[in-house]
């Protein structure tokens, strides 16, 4: 079967290589997540309850955000057939509803022995950073 979406094995990836790409946060977004996750916290989705909280309002579920990173890792870069080892995260800001969120990766390191591939993985709404982190994967056909 083949796939609309990119495919960079190990040796076709090098240091600096980038990817991005932007998000809505939707109403309906949160509400599926909330389903999908099990997620229910009044702070995404009870606007009277999040108004009495310290951020004014309600924020998206910050795995929501954390999602949208591993839709770039699977879909862009490293892209399809990519296999999360791990991803280490830092919420920096809130998400809110009606925000787009840019995400961006970006090849740090390639372990060779391992065929590992070390990402920055940096969120952002307009100019502030919301989620700094780093994931290591493992790219397509590094399986085989």
């Amino acid at each position: 079967m083949s796939s609309p979406y990119p495919a960079y094995e190990f040796s076709e990836l090098s240091i600096g290589q980038r990817a991005e790409r932007t998000f809505e946060v939707t109403d309906a977004t949160l509400a599926a997540f909330a389903e999908v996750s099990g997620d229910h916290n009044r702070v995404h989705l009870d606007q009277a309850y999040a108004e009495q909280t310290p951020f004014r309002g309600r924020i998206a579920h910050g795995m929501l955000t954390a999602g949208y990173i591993s839709a770039v890792l699977a879909n862009q870069l490293p892209g399809n057939g990519t296999v999360y080892l791990s991803q280490d995260l830092k919420f920096r800001g809130p998400v809110r509803p009606g925000d787009k969120v840019t995400v961006r990766v970006t090849v740090v390191d390639l372990q060779a022995e391992k065929k590992n591939v070390v990402l920055q993985t940096q969120a952002f709404v307009g100019e502030k950073m919301v989620v700094d982190g780093t994931a290591t994967v493992l790219p397509p056909g590094a399986l085989k």
